[in-house]
């Protein structure tokens, strides 16, 4: 049953990291430098920019900022589970 969980963990990972590249193109196209050498280090980062940037543009953050942000709790859950029921 845990390797369910922990299934699910890695398939949040990867979409955390389909967010974060999408985040980063964005950015990208709006003319924000992306270090790509620290781009793990510098994600949280990225995410508050593409927040405050579609905040300002429409008035609420993106679907990527909820998308990221999602994964990455659904990760921390599904890990946490999985690592109990081992």
């Amino acid at each position: 049953m845990s390797d369910i969980f922990l299934g699910l963990a890695i398939l949040s990972v990867l979409w955390g990291i389909v967010s974060s590249l999408v985040i980063a193109s964005y950015l990208s196209k709006r003319g924000i430098d992306i270090c790509w050498i620290f781009f793990k280090v510098l994600i949280i980062k990225y995410v508050g920019q593409y927040r405050r940037i579609t905040v300002q543009e429409s008035g609420k953050p993106g679907a990527w900022y909820y998308s990221y942000v999602l994964s990455m709790m659904s990760t921390l859950l599904f890990a946490v589970v999985g690592i109990i029921l081992r």
